[in-house]
C-alpha cells in the first residue's frame, strides 16, 4: 500500500479547505444575490400593485415563494394585495378619516389575508431565531402587524388595531436601530406616530390597559414622508397614506394632498381609485368642476370593469356623484 507524505496530505486537506470555503462563499453570496433581487422584484410587484393589477402581483408573489420559500417577502406582498382587496371591496373609499368600513360583512379575501399574513410574521420570526438578515426580518415582520392593524383599523376595533400597531413600531424601530439606512421601516414608526396621537379620546384610554406608547402626529408625518422619498419598498403607500392624512379634517393641508394624489395618478394611470381620491379632494378644495369630472372619469373606466373588484369602486363614485347632483 503506498504511503501519502505529509506535505502531500498537508495539500490535498489544504486543496479542500479552499474549495469548501470558496463553495460556502459562493453559496452566502448567492444567497445574498437572491435576496436583493427578490426585493427588486417585490419592487416591481408594489408598483403592479399601485396600478391595480392584482394578476400581476399574484404571479410575481409566487415567483418569490418559489424563489425563496423561507423568505416572509413574497407572503407579505400578497398578504399587502389582499389587504387592497379588502379596502377596494368593503371601505368607504371617499371618506378623509383614511380607512372606515361601510359594514363588517367579512369579504372573500379574509381569509387569505389572515393565513398570509400570519405566514409571513413566521417566517420572519424563523429569520430572526436564525439570526438571518435581521433588520430587513424585524422590518417585514412589522409590516406584517402593520397590514394587520390597517385591516383592524377598518374595521373599527380599536384593540386589535392598538396592538397590531405597538408590534408594529417595536418591531420597525428594531430594523432601525440594526441598520439606520433602512429607510422604509420609516413607515412603520410613522403610521404609529401619527394614528396613535390622532386617536380619539375613549380609544386612547387604551394606551393605560395595554401600555401603548404615545405618538405625535406631525413627527409621524415627516417620518412618513421620510419612507416616501427614501424608501424602496414602501414608497407609493408612503405616498397613499400621506395624502390620506393630509386631506383629514385634523390636518386640512389639502393642496399637499391634492400634490401627492396627482403623483399617484399620473405614475399608476391604470388604477382609477387614484382619480376617485383626487376627484375627492378637489372638492373639498371647492373646484366642483374638476372634482365632478374626475367621478364622471372614474365611473366611465369602471362601467366594464375587467374584474369584480373594481365593482364596488363604481358604485360608490356614482352614489357620490348623485348626491352632489341633489337626487
Amino acid at each position: 500500500m503506498r504511503r501519502i507524505r505529509l506535505p502531500n496530505l498537508l495539500g490535498v486537506i489544504l486543496l479542500w479547505l479552499a474549495v469548501s470555503c470558496g463553495t460556502a462563499e459562493f453559496a452566502c453570496g448567492a444567497g445574498k444575490a437572491e435576496e436583493a433581487g427578490n426585493q427588486e422584484i417585490a419592487v416591481r410587484g408594489m408598483n403592479k400593485l399601485m396600478d391595480g393589477d392584482f394578476d400581476a402581483v399574484a404571479e410575481i408573489s409566487c415567483q418569490i415563494q418559489k424563489s425563496d420559500p423561507e423568505s416572509p417577502l413574497g407572503y407579505l406582498l400578497e398578504a399587502d394585495a389582499n389587504w387592497w382587496k379588502i379596502y377596494l371591496t368593503e371601505a368607504n373609499l371617499i371618506d378623509p378619516d383614511v380607512f372606515e368600513a361601510l359594514s363588517e360583512v367579512a369579504t372573500p379575501y379574509d381569509a387569505d389575508f389572515r393565513r398570509l399574513d400570519e405566514l409571513a410574521i413566521r417566517k420572519a420570526e424563523m429569520r430572526l431565531h436564525a439570526h438571518e438578515d435581521e433588520a430587513r426580518s424585524y422590518f417585514y415582520e412589522g409590516l406584517a402587524y402593520g397590514l394587520r392593524a390597517r385591516l383592524e383599523a377598518l374595521r373599527d376595533h380599536a384593540l386589535g388595531t392598538a396592538r397590531a400597531g405597538k408590534k408594529l413600531r417595536s418591531l420597525s424601530l428594531a430594523a432601525l436601530k440594526l441598520d439606520p439606512n433602512l429607510n422604509d421601516a420609516w413607515f412603520g414608526v410613522g403610521l404609529y406616530n401619527y394614528f396613535v396621537d390622532t386617536l380619539p379620546t375613549y380609544v386612547k384610554m387604551l394606551r393605560f390597559l395595554i401600555l401603548l406608547p404615545g405618538g405625535d402626529r406631525l413627527v409621524g408625518l415627516r417620518q412618513i414622508q421620510q419612507a416616501m422619498e427614501k424608501g424602496q419598498l414602501v414608497n407609493s403607500e408612503a405616498r397613499f397614506h400621506l395624502a390620506k392624512n393630509y386631506s383629514r379634517s385634523i390636518d386640512r393641508q389639502y393642496a399637499r394632498s391634492l400634490d401627492l394624489l396627482r403623483q399617484m395618478e399620473q405614475q399608476y394611470p391604470h388604477n382609477p381609485l387614484w382619480e376617485l381620491l383626487t376627484g375627492s379632494v378637489e372638492l373639498r378644495m371647492g373646484h366642483v368642476k374638476e372634482g365632478e369630472t374626475l367621478y364622471r372619469q372614474v365611473i366611465d373606466e369602471t362601467a366594464h370593469p375587467s374584474s369584480e373588484i373594481w365593482t364596488p369602486l363604481h358604485q360608490q363614485a356614482e352614489r357620490a356623484l348623485a348626491r352632489r347632483s341633489g337626487h
